[in-house]
């Protein structure tokens, strides 16, 4: 299953910010970070919508999000570029939202106003309830998967990281990263089936 086939509107954009390279001399490029009003209009939104597909909700989530911009600001000028922008700001994020997890154990999901439902569809009301219900529907499913396994499925189906790089941000090996992955999604189509069904059921 391939989040970005089935669920087309639940894959983020590519990230709008891009690390620079300043020619310096004739062949030598030397990296500089983008600054951090860049990353934090850019980037706020990914950020928002990572940490509430990892489990947070209602205030937890705003203070993990308000967290992950206050480690962006102390640490961005140690960004290196050796991963994509958006795979660093991931680590920043799953380590946020693993401390709030340790702290306070997920809560019934509220009705926050979320980014993924606030971007312009061209349609109506009717086509907005559809996409609001869709998001809904995946942290609900996503609610479904442990914790190991959620971050994997999120990271490589959500938002379409490359391998190598969840591993790294995981800190375990690409096999163990790929038997997760496998395992989550195992487990995301059962759980959409199960949801499948209960709605049949109630249509008779």
């Amino acid at each position: 299953m391939s989040a970005s086939t089935h669920h087309p509107i639940l894959v983020g954009p590519s990230s709008a910010v891009e690390p620079r390279y300043a020619e310096r001399g004739e062949r030598v490029a030397v990296f500089e970070a983008p600054c951090f009003d860049d990353v934090y209009r850019a980037e706020f939104g990914f950020v928002w919508r990572s940490a509430k597909r990892l489990g947070l909700r209602d205030a937890g989530l705003d203070d993990a999000v308000q967290e992950v911009f206050l480690v962006v600001h102390r640490r961005l000028a140690e960004f290196e570029g050796r991963s994509s922008l958006r795979t660093w700001l991931f680590g920043i994020t799953l380590r946020v939202v693993r401390d709030h997890r340790r702290s306070a154990r997920r809560r019934d999901p509220g009705p926050p106003v979320d980014p993924d439902t606030l971007r312009a569809t061209g349609g109506g009301p009717a086509e907005s309830a559809e996409k609001a219900e869709a998001v809904r529907l995946l942290h609900a499913l996503l609610d479904e998967l442990d914790d190991e396994r959620r971050e994997v499925f999120v990271m490589a189906e959500l938002e379409q990281m490359p391998m190598p790089e969840i591993a790294e941000a995981l800190a375990i090996n690409v096999n163990t990263a790929y038997a997760r992955l496998r395992i989550a999604r195992q487990e995301f189509e059962q759980a959409l089936g199960r949801h499948r069904a209960r709605d049949t059921w109630r249509l008779r």
